[in-house]
């Protein structure tokens, strides 16, 4: 037996390496192609390109260990299938759960091993990339403008760029806002086109603007006028050179607090806190808006200033203060008897206030309900990270029990079939889990249920793969679905036979 275990193992843990270096490496391709065009020309120097990769491939660790167990579980007892060992095996009288059970410890063992990396490792390593991600993004800015999007990483200036040509890397459509003396959008300039270099030292960054209008609102003179005047200078220019200061964009490493505060970026203990937090804040705020709105929104109380709204303050009884009094001992307006002394220009008036209203009441409303929407998003995201601990953890053992049976009901080894079959369940399994985490931020099905909406559908799968490889099934009985579909057709063929019978006679 221990001859078995040893042999079922060393068959197992080399195609595990491999298969889960090859899925590391095609997931850090990808991550690279996210991210190559603000990586090329900044000049990073080879250890940070390293230190990205590096903590780029531990957060890519969970999409690539499930995969790679599905992989390796496929092709290994595919293998053992196809050579007829599994047969040897069983023909000495150990079934196939027995023989899978040194591999099943070990699955469990890297599972548990996942769910403490996950906890305990992927928070570091999020928080690092995010820190590397964000410094490379600040060096060299002028290659993060986008054509049609506001730049800000310069401090004091917003840059936008129209369009760019990347063969001569002439800009055009300049629109640049100075922020510098903290002013507003006072200072405004327009340029047809435009050239940014960069000085030697790194220290300015040059833009060198053509056909250009610059606009500066002036401070208003401080002499009361009827009418109020905003004086402004408008220049005009073929060309200029704008010097901008770059210090602060070398590439340094940022504080760790602008990042720890994510939900990527905590463990467990740290998540639930937070969540805690966040719901004691979001009832606060709905409490704190519910009152607000019933206070000053639901309907109009007695009140001097209201009613000298309407020019109508002797017409109701105003003895109670509006903000003086709790709600309990508040008097409402009568407001038909008010509204029924009113003149016609009154009454005119008053619904037009009363529109007024509502149309504010509504707007608020609108506007609290999107506020609060976001803030229960932002909830449901860190419920999600903190479901993310175990599922990705659950899903090693779940693949393991897909693999291992499919493996050894197809009996087909190498690196093909197993391939092919791991990437179309790698795909729905990847494809259930976005959906579901979407689903659950828009609310559309409870966060637990998205969290685990990919395990829910493939859980069973495991379950019917590993009895069928148990019970020595074919995955696909051709004579059972074809026994299948005759006793469902056979009564309708009878019945057609007998009516034809009786058509003949008659």
């Amino acid at each position: 037996m221990k001859q078995i275990h040893r042999l079922i193992l060393k068959s197992y843990i080399g195609p595990l390496f491999v298969t889960f270096f090859i899925a590391l490496f095609f997931l850090l391709m990808q991550f690279l192609w996210k991210w190559v065009e603000d990586f090329i020309g900044k000049g990073l120097e080879w250890n940070i390109i390293a230190k990205i990769l590096f903590y780029a491939s531990s957060n890519l660790v969970p999409l690539a260990l499930p995969l790679g167990i599905l992989l390796a579980s496929l092709m290994t007892f595919g293998n053992l299938g196809e050579r007829y060992e599994l047969t040897a095996i069983k023909a000495a009288g150990i079934s196939l759960m027995k023989s899978m059970r040194s591999l099943i410890v070990l699955t469990v063992i890297m599972s548990i091993g996942a769910f403490f990396f996950s906890n305990n490792v992927l928070p570091y390593t999020n928080l690092e990339l995010a820190k590397l991600l964000y410094d490379v993004s600040r060096k060299r800015p002028e290659l993060n403008l986008k054509t049609g999007i506001f730049n800000n990483d310069i401090e004091g200036y917003s840059i936008k760029i129209g369009s760019k040509n990347q063969e001569t890397g002439m800009m055009y459509d300049f629109m640049i806002y100075n922020h510098f003396n903290k002013r507003g959008n006072k200072e405004v300039i327009l340029a047809d086109s435009g050239t940014i270099t960069i000085t030697p030292d790194q220290k300015r960054m040059m833009v060198s603007l053509f056909n250009g209008r610059s606009f500066n609102e002036l401070n208003e003179s401080k002499e009361k006028r009827a009418t109020p005047e905003y004086p402004h200078r408008h220049d005009k220019f073929e060309s200029q050179t704008i010097k901008l200061e770059l210090a602060g964009f070398e590439m340094k490493e940022s504080d760790a607090g602008i990042f720890k505060n994510n939900y990527q970026m905590m463990n467990l203990d740290q998540l639930s806190y937070v969540i805690d937090s966040l719901y004691i804040r979001y009832e606060k705020r709905k409490n704190t808006g519910v009152g607000r709105l019933l206070r000053y929104n639901y309907a109009k109380y007695d009140s001097k200033e209201y009613l000298r709204e309407l020019n109508f303050a002797d017409s109701a009884d105003v003895s109670v203060p509006f903000d003086a009094a709790p709600i309990s001992d508040r008097k409402m307006i009568n407001t038909d008897s008010v509204f029924n002394a009113m003149s016609p220009e009154q009454k005119q008036n008053a619904v037009a206030l009363a529109l007024e209203n509502v149309k504010r009441t509504t707007e608020s409303i609108d506007t609290e309900t999107e506020a609060m929407h976001d803030r229960i998003k932002w909830i449901r995201k860190h419920e999600l990270a903190w479901y993310r601990k175990f599922s990705m953890s659950f899903a090693c053992l779940i693949f393991f029990f897909i693999g291992a049976p499919l493996g050894a009901i197809i009996r087909k080894g190498g690196f093909g079939m197993p391939i092919l079959i791991s990437i179309i369940l790698f795909m729905v399994y990847y494809v259930m889990t976005m959906a579901g985490e979407k689903f659950a931020r828009e609310d559309i099905i409870p966060v637990f249920a998205g969290a685990w909406l990919s395990t829910f559908v493939l859980f069973p799968l495991g379950v019917f793969l590993t009895y069928k490889s148990v019970k020595d099934s074919t995955l696909f009985d051709a004579n059972a679905i074809k026994s299948f579909f005759v006793r469902m057709i056979k009564p309708f063929a009878k019945k057609m036979k007998i009516e034809q019978k009786d058509q003949i006679e008659s």
